[in-house]
């Protein structure tokens, strides 16, 4: 099993800045990729970025330029940072991990971005 645990959410202003961090424990070792997904009010969920165990990186179109994901591995945590926010990046924010066999998911940080 994997736990994931998210932090770091909360209210900014449009133009503002985040940074969420997502702890992984448990049996790691079976990741093979860790990633952000998010789900605004009333609408699907939808994959923000990746990173694979080697750290490389891809992003979604929406959020290219000014969403960065990395990791910090002597920490098993993978962190979000986002900057230049907007309205519309408002949504809950699940961290998620890629197993051999299965997906992981932590139980989500709402970000909420004002205009």
């Amino acid at each position: 099993q994997v736990r994931l645990v998210e932090s770091g959410g909360g209210l900014v202003q449009a133009g503002g800045s985040l940074r969420l961090p997502c702890a992984a424990s448990g049996c790691i070792s079976n990741i093979n990729r860790m990633g952000w997904y998010r789900q605004a009010p009333g609408k699907q969920l939808d994959w923000a970025t990746s990173i694979t165990n080697s750290g490389s990186t891809t992003y979604a179109d929406s959020v290219k330029g000014r969403f960065t994901i990395s990791r910090d591995n002597s920490k098993n945590t993978v962190y979000l940072q986002m900057i230049s926010l907007k309205p519309e990046d408002t949504a809950v924010y699940y961290c998620n991990a890629q197993g051999w066999t299965r997906a992981y998911w932590g139980q989500g940080t709402q970000v909420t971005v004002s205009s």
